[in-house]
């Protein structure tokens, strides 16, 4: 019978280069598509799917995170006063009280796989998951969110699982993409993994996204990975040392994926979660329908 699952690594200390100068001193995880930061949605994912400790690797300006999840009680006794408890229910306990909250800072930034490491006193001997709060990921009209199908897949299987997605042939530089074998329909054996091949070595278009459900030994496996590409230490690298342990399957989930971490996907999520908010969603749909009519003129 295999382990449960119940410790999500949020690998967060990263620069968030990409969108200077909005992230010199804010987190680009605390990045709001609509009225929630992105590190929000993710841990919401995580608690959906039996998560009950939830590991930040951090650095330094991000306090927000931290902050972020606390309890604010000044705050919520004005909303109180003021008679608004729709908000105060959006705020409050966005992490119940049965969930714990773990915060290590990452000292040096050397990589994904340093990371994951960074939180190895924690994790211990469980199966754990990792999730990259720049993979936003939708899953409309569905019971079950990427983890929850991840998670169907290893009581299956009982090894590790990676969350698999096809990308254009013409940005398979950017990801780890995998050599597969295929098991079933939305299931793959994975025979090896290579760090953002150029499309002339990528063995597929499978790339490897932002959730993984690993088991212990890939800790193991990351102690004796050494740094790889740009001096880091890849999760990539210790993932195809653990190939030659055990079985790794991918798993292409059900779900539309936004990449965050890019302004142009960044843009697509909020307009996409803009569309289908309670409360916005028709104000916004006419306003973009005028918008386009007079692009079109």
């Amino acid at each position: 019978m295999s382990k449960p699952v119940r410790t999500a690594v949020f690998p967060v200390a990263g620069l968030g280069t990409r969108f200077l100068p909005a992230t010199k001193a804010s987190p680009k995880e605390m990045l709001p598509v609509v009225d929630k930061p992105l590190i929000q949605y993710a841990v919401e994912e995580a608690l959906a799917a039996g998560v009950e400790t939830l590991v930040f690797v951090t650095s330094r300006n991000k306090r927000a995170i931290e902050d972020h999840f606390d309890r604010v009680y000044e705050l919520e006794n004005e909303l109180l006063e003021r008679e608004k408890p729709e908000l105060l229910e959006r705020i409050k306990d966005i992490i119940p009280r049965t969930a714990a909250s773990v915060y290590i800072r990452q000292s040096a930034a050397l990589g994904l796989g340093h990371a994951v490491l960074c939180a190895a006193p924690v994790i211990g001997n469980e199966p754990f998951y990792v999730i990259l709060a720049d993979d936003l990921i939708d899953v409309p009209g569905k019971e079950k969110n990427v983890l929850q199908q991840m998670l169907d897949v290893y009581h299956e299987y009982d090894c590790s699982v990676v969350a698999l997605e096809r990308v254009p042939h013409d940005h398979v530089s950017r990801y780890g993409i995998v050599q597969p074998r295929k098991v079933d329909q939305k299931i793959f054996s994975i025979e090896s993994i290579v760090e953002k091949p150029t499309s002339d070595e990528a063995p597929s278009d499978l790339a490897v996204i932002g959730r993984y459900l690993l088991m212990p030994e890939i800790l193991s496996c990351l102690e004796k990975t050494g740094r790889g590409r740009g001096g880091e230490i890849q999760l990539t690298d210790a993932l195809e040392l653990l190939l030659s342990q055990n079985p790794l399957l991918g798993y292409a989930f059900e779900g539309k994926r936004y990449d965050c971490g890019d302004k142009l996907g960044y843009l697509e999520a909020c307009m996409e979660f803009g569309l289908k908010h309670p409360e916005l969603k028709e104000e916004f749909k006419a306003y973009l329908l005028k918008r386009i009519a007079l692009l079109d003129r």
